[in-house]
């Protein structure tokens, strides 16, 4: 399955962004607001510049305290952004994610402008509904359907 494909399955294509001057408590905010596990950082909605996880917020709020939640976005956001594009495959995902240790990937198109998120979650499903898919043709195949 492709990212194209996943993208299609979701239920809700809305991409939810933040600049990277708000502060750690807007991000926290809309992260619960909008029952997200990460937020793209980005100028114009469009551009990808970081990303910032519930996972991040935690890290620091142990690390630093609550002070964290006044900083601007841009200081603890993690700069070094995964992409996908939409022709790439789920297991192709599914690896980087794992390598990487993180769970969501914004999805570009081909002038860079990122078009949807995939979470882990994302392409779980996506995964689990290929293979029931698959099995289903076996045992047709097995059945004589």
């Amino acid at each position: 399955m492709l990212v194209n494909q996943i993208l299609a399955m979701k239920a809700s294509g809305e991409i939810f962004t933040v600049a990277p001057t708000a502060s750690v408590a807007d991000a926290a905010r809309l992260l619960s607001e909008k029952r997200i596990g990460a937020i793209v950082v980005s100028d114009d909605g469009k551009v990808p510049l970081g990303i910032l996880s519930e996972r991040d917020i935690v890290r620091e709020l142990s690390r630093r305290g609550t002070a964290v939640l006044e900083l601007p976005i841009a200081e603890m956001m993690t700069r070094k952004l995964a992409t996908c594009t939409i022709g790439e495959d789920a297991l192709v995902i599914l690896d980087r994610m794992t390598q990487g240790r993180f769970r969501h990937l914004p999805v570009l198109d081909d002038e860079g402008a990122m078009i949807g998120i995939i979470s882990i979650g994302d392409a779980v499903s996506a995964r689990l509904k290929e293979l029931a898919a698959e099995k289903e043709a076996l045992t047709g195949m097995i059945m004589g359907n």
